[in-house]
C-alpha cells in the first residue's frame, strides 16, 4: 500500500522535477561535504560505491553525546561542523540558530535520514521514507527543503520500492548546505557566542 502511495505522488510531482530549484551554495553531484570540486575519492563516496565493504564516514548514524560540552569542546565547534553535529548539545544550540533563520527543516530533515538509516524492518522504513517524503521533499509541504532537481529525481525514481538509504544523497546535499552557508554565520550568531561566554565564566568561577 505504502507503494501505490509513492507511485501516485510520484505521479503528481512528476512535472515539477523538470526545473532545478536553486539552492544557495548547493553541492555539485558526487561530492562530499568537504570537498565540492569533486576531485577527491573521500571515504564516503567510497561508501556510496561499495555497500556491501561499508565503513565508518560522518555521513553514517551518529551516536548522540551524552555529557554536557566542556569550554574546550565549544571552542572546537568553531573549527569542525562534524563536532557540532555529532554533539546532542551542539545539535540543539544550532537548531536553535536554524529556527531563528527560519530554516530549522533542514536539521529536522538531516537528524530524521539518520533515523532511517537505522531502520532494519521494512515497513518501518516503508512508513518513516513516506512520512520524510510528504514533510520535508514534497512541494506540498511548508517544511520542503531545497533540493536540486538531481536528487528530487533520484529519489522519485526509488518511491516504488522505498530503502532505508533512499535520502542519502539528499542527506548529503543539505549535510553540505548547512556546513557551507548556515554554520559561518551560526559561529557569528548570539546563540554560539553567549553560549562560549557562559563556558567560560564557569571556568573561572570554578
Amino acid at each position: 500500500m505504502v507503494s501505490n502511495f509513492f507511485f501516485d505522488m510520484r505521479k503528481r510531482q512528476q512535472p515539477h522535477i523538470e526545473g532545478p530549484p536553486q539552492a544557495p551554495g548547493h553541492p555539485r553531484p558526487n561530492t562530499c561535504c568537504m570537498c565540492w570540486c569533486g576531485c577527491c575519492k573521500c571515504l564516503w563516496n567510497e561508501d556510496r560505491m561499495e555497500r556491501s565493504e561499508r565503513t565508518c564516514t560522518k555521513m553514517d548514524s551518529i551516536e548522540a553525546v551524552e555529557e554536557q560540552p566542556t569550554l574546550d569542546e565549544v571552542v572546537a565547534w568553531a573549527r569542525s561542523f562534524e563536532l557540532v553535529m555529532r554533539s546532542s548539545e551542539g545539535r540543539e544550540i544550532f537548531r536553535e540558530f536554524l529556527r531563528s533563520e527560519y530554516s530549522e527543516e533542514n536539521l529536522l530533515f538531516w537528524l530524521a535520514c539518520e533515523e532511517l538509516k537505522k531502520e532494519t524492518d521494512q515497513t518501518a522504513i516503508d512508513e518513516k521514507a513516506r512520512i520524510i517524503y510528504e514533510d520535508y521533499v514534497s512541494i506540498l509541504s511548508p517544511k520542503e527543503v531545497s533540493l536540486d532537481s538531481r536528487v528530487r529525481e533520484g529519489i522519485n525514481m526509488s518511491l516504488a520500492e522505498p530503502s532505508n538509504l533512499m535520502y542519502e544523497e539528499a542527506q548529503l546535499q543539505i549535510y553540505t548546505l548547512m556546513h557551507r552557508d548556515s554554520f559561518p554565520r551560526f559561529l557569528n550568531s548570539s546563540v554560539y557566542r553567549e553560549l562560549l561566554d557562559s563556558k567560560r565564566s564557569s571556568c573561572l568561577d570554578t
